[in-house]
């Protein structure tokens, strides 16, 4: 029989690409690792590694093990969450993970929500961009957390993760209250020549800034870096550029802001790992977490040019 844990190093091995990130995965040695995968390769009577230079890869037959691998984490997930539902009420530590601004809109009433409704749940929250989400997942540092990526710039299913939808919400562009844009077409085309607020390089929303300026056939000039949107909005108003930034960052926006309506959609998910989506503390979280959503400035229209908030 193989072991679990082991198979859990080769499926690790395949996504981080060394021995080294691995062990680091893990808090192990590399030397660990590599002895766990060597006895794993001598359970399965078969090469499942090779060396390539200086590294270790796997062989067709390792790779073929990690897509079994992945099935069996599903299940065992999937058994967890069975016996969890069979021993009734819910109880222990949950670990929810959320990116910074769905962490005020809709984090807090959902944890409002659960601790009134399921006191015995211990809830344990992290504020974490959605790229580190899947690590996190799969190394159980985190049980369910909220993902998002636009409809522009998708972003690739991880096969270890699942997710049910949560959110979807407009994108606008933000600019000082004196900029108008075009009353006609895409409001970018009004903002070619202007200065720009994106994120930090590597950033989704960076990629997302780029690569709508991309489709409106020009290249932004980029003059500030940020990655939250209450900077980059008060950046706005302070006349030093424009940005977009999605309607649940733009509820209450500051004075001096104009927000124009683009046809960009970002998609906010509730993410879990496979199998674990009937376990009750998850599908309870999911629960609270649609209760929050619908109840969210992004189920409410945001200040706009003409609005009280803007003088």
């Amino acid at each position: 029989m193989l072991d679990v844990r082991r198979l859990r190093l080769l499926r690790d091995l395949a996504r981080l690409g060394t021995i080294a990130a691995v062990a680091e995965a893990h808090t192990y040695t590399p030397s660990a690792v590599s002895q766990q995968l060597a006895a794993l390769q001598r359970e399965a009577g078969v090469a499942l590694l090779e060396r390539a230079g200086r590294r270790v890869t796997l062989t067709a037959t390792g790779k073929v093990l990690v897509g079994h691998t992945e099935v069996v984490l599903a299940a065992l997930e999937a058994a967890d969450a069975a016996l969890a539902a069979a021993r009734g009420g819910l109880s222990g530590t949950v670990r929810i993970g959320a990116y910074p601004s769905a962490v005020r809109t809709l984090l807090l009433p959902a944890l409002v929500a659960l601790a009134r409704d399921h006191p015995a749940l211990d809830l344990m929250v992290t504020e974490l961009d959605p790229v580190a989400v899947p690590d996190a997942l799969r190394e159980r540092r985190l049980d369910v957390a909220l993902v998002h990526d636009y409809d522009i710039v998708p972003v690739e299913s991880d096969p270890a993760l699942d997710s049910t939808p949560l959110l979807d919400e407009t994108v606008f562009l933000a600019l000082p209250a004196g900029t108008a844009p075009d009353a006609v077409g895409d409001p970018l085309h009004s903002v070619r020549d202007a200065d720009w607020i994106v994120g930090s390089p590597g950033t989704l929303c960076h990629s997302v800034a780029l690569h709508a300026c991309e489709l409106a056939g020009f290249r932004p000039n980029v003059r500030h870096h940020a990655d939250d949107f209450a900077a980059m909005l008060a950046l706005v108003a302070a006349g030093q550029g424009v940005g977009l930034v999605p309607q649940l960052a733009a509820g209450q926006p500051p004075t001096g802001i104009r927000l124009a309506p683009l046809t960009i959609r970002r998609r906010t998910r509730v993410a879990y790992r496979q199998g674990a989506g009937a376990h009750p503390a998850v599908a309870a979280c999911v629960v609270a977490l649609r209760a929050a959503a619908t109840d969210s400035p992004a189920n409410r229209r945001p200040a706009r040019d003409g609005d009280p908030a803007e003088h």
